[in-house]
C-alpha cells in the first residue's frame, strides 16, 4: 500500500504548469515534438514517459475550410464614400460595416467567372498584389461621394484581418457515392457505385484530435494561422460535443470546430491557397497549427494517438441526408484503400498531410527559437452541445 501511495505521488509530481513550460521555452529548454513524431514514441514510451520527456506537441492541419474570409478596412477617399455596394477584382464583397469595412467571403463568386472567387482575391491581397476596387453609394451629406474605382494591394489599405467562422473540424466523415453517375461535392467528385471516397483531415497531427476534450484549447489559445501567429476567438460555428466516440473518446462525425482570426497582412500564399471544386465552387486552403502542453498524464495519452486509434463515419453523398453506412479508421484511409461491403475502394485526401507536417516543423522551429509562447484560454468551449436543422415552413 505504501509503494502504491508513494509511486502515485512521484507521478503526479510530474504535472507541469503552462507557465513552468514558457519558463523552459524562454530558456531554449522545452523539448518540443510534432504529433507525428510522439505517436511513433508512444509506440515504445509510456504516458508517464511521454509526460517526463516531452513539453510540447506541435499539432497542425492544412485543408479546404470554406468558412472563411478576411475582414479589409479599404481607408477614406477624399472625398469620403459611405459604401454600399462593393467589388473587389468584380466579386461582391459584404458592406454594411460603417463607411469602408468589408467581409471578404471566401467562397464567394464572380458572377463573370465561377471560378474565381473571394478565396482569390484574398490570396491575391496576403500575396500584395493590386486588386480592382469598385464601390458606389447613395451620397450623404456626411459621406458626399457616390462612386469611386481605383486599385488596391496590402500596403495602401489600413488593416487585413482574417476572421474564419469555423476552422480546423475535430473530426468529419469520408464521403462516397452509392449511386450510378458522378456527383460533384465539397469533399471533390466521387465515382459511382463507392469507385472512390474522400476524406479530409490530417489524422493523428490535427489539433483537435490530440486534445479532444479541449482542455488546452479554447477562446483565446495562440496558434499558427497561415504563416503567422492567430488566436483562436470563439468555438467556431456548428460547433458539437455530443454523438458517438470511440474507445479513445475520438467522436466519430461532425464534431468541434474553431473560430480563428490574425492579421492577414503577416501571412504567407504558401498557408493559404485558393481552390475550385468543380461543379461545387471555389474554396480556400488554410494552414493551421496549435501546440499542445503536455501538462499531466491524461495530455500525454491524448497525443499519443495514432491513425490506426481513429475512427470517423463514412457517409453516402448521393443521398441529401448523407446517411452513415459504415465506418473505417485513418491508418486505412491514408493507406489508399478501403474495404466497405466487400468491395475494395480507393481512397483520397482532400487534405495535404505534406504540408501539415511544415506548419508542424514550422511551429516547432518557431518555439525552439523563443519566438512563440503557449498561451492558457481566457475561457473553455461549452460542453453538451448540439446542432439544430433548419425547418421548411409554408
Amino acid at each position: 500500500m505504501d509503494i502504491f501511495v508513494a509511486t502515485k505521488i512521484i507521478i503526479m509530481s510530474k504535472n507541469k504548469s503552462l507557465e513552468e513550460i514558457n519558463s523552459k521555452i524562454s530558456r531554449g529548454e522545452a523539448v518540443v515534438l510534432t504529433a507525428e513524431e510522439v505517436s511513433a514514441m508512444s509506440k515504445e514510451a509510456s504516458p508517464e514517459e511521454i509526460l517526463e520527456k516531452v513539453d510540447v506537441v506541435t499539432t497542425a492541419t492544412f485543408g479546404p475550410m470554406c468558412s472563411s474570409g478576411m475582414f479589409v478596412n479599404l481607408g477614406h477617399s477624399d472625398p469620403p464614400i459611405r459604401m454600399e455596394k462593393v467589388s473587389l477584382n468584380n466579386v461582391p464583397v459584404h458592406s454594411g460595416i460603417a463607411a469602408v469595412d468589408v467581409y471578404i467571403g471566401a467562397t464567394e463568386e464572380n458572377p463573370f467567372n465561377e471560378k474565381y472567387g473571394g478565396a482569390n482575391v484574398i490570396e491575391d491581397l496576403i500575396a500584395g498584389k493590386d486588386v480592382k476596387l469598385k464601390a458606389s453609394a447613395k451620397g450623404t451629406d456626411c459621406y458626399p461621394e457616390t462612386e469611386i474605382e481605383t486599385m488596391i494591394n496590402k500596403d495602401s489599405v489600413n488593416e487585413m484581418i482574417m476572421f474564419n467562422p469555423r476552422n480546423s473540424y475535430q473530426n468529419y466523415p469520408c464521403a462516397i457515392n452509392t449511386s450510378g453517375k458522378i456527383i460533384n461535392t465539397y469533399m471533390g467528385s466521387l465515382l459511382p457505385y463507392m469507385g472512390s471516397a474522400t476524406f479530409s483531415t490530417s489524422g493523428e497531427l490535427s489539433p483537435l484530435l490530440n486534445d479532444p476534450e479541449m482542455r488546452t484549447i479554447g477562446i483565446g489559445t495562440r496558434i499558427f494561422l497561415g504563416g503567422a501567429q492567430g488566436y483562436v476567438s470563439w468555438n467556431g460555428t456548428q460547433f458539437k460535443t455530443t454523438g458517438e466516440k470511440n474507445e479513445h473518446g475520438i467522436p466519430l462525425g461532425n464534431s468541434a470546430t474553431l473560430a480563428v482570426i490574425g492579421n492577414a497582412k503577416e501571412m504567407s500564399t504558401e498557408f493559404i491557397k485558393s481552390a475550385y471544386f468543380e461543379k461545387y465552387g471555389v474554396s480556400i486552403f488554410i494552414g493551421i497549427g496549435i501546440p499542445i502542453p503536455i501538462l499531466d498524464i491524461e495530455m500525454a495519452k491524448a497525443v499519443s494517438i495514432r491513425n490506426s486509434q481513429i475512427n470517423t463515419n463514412i457517409c453516402d453523398y448521393s443521398k441529401p441526408d448523407h446517411p452513415v453506412i459504415g465506418t473505417t479508421d485513418y491508418e486505412s484511409l491514408f493507406s489508399g484503400n478501403i474495404k466497405l461491403d466487400g468491395k475494395n475502394i480507393k481512397t483520397a485526401s482532400m487534405s495535404s498531410v505534406y504540408k501539415a507536417r511544415i506548419i508542424a516543423e514550422e511551429l516547432k522551429e518557431w518555439i525552439n527559437k523563443g519566438e512563440f509562447f503557449l498561451s492558457n484560454p481566457v475561457s473553455l468551449f461549452p460542453t453538451n452541445t448540439s446542432l439544430n436543422k433548419l425547418e421548411r415552413r409554408s
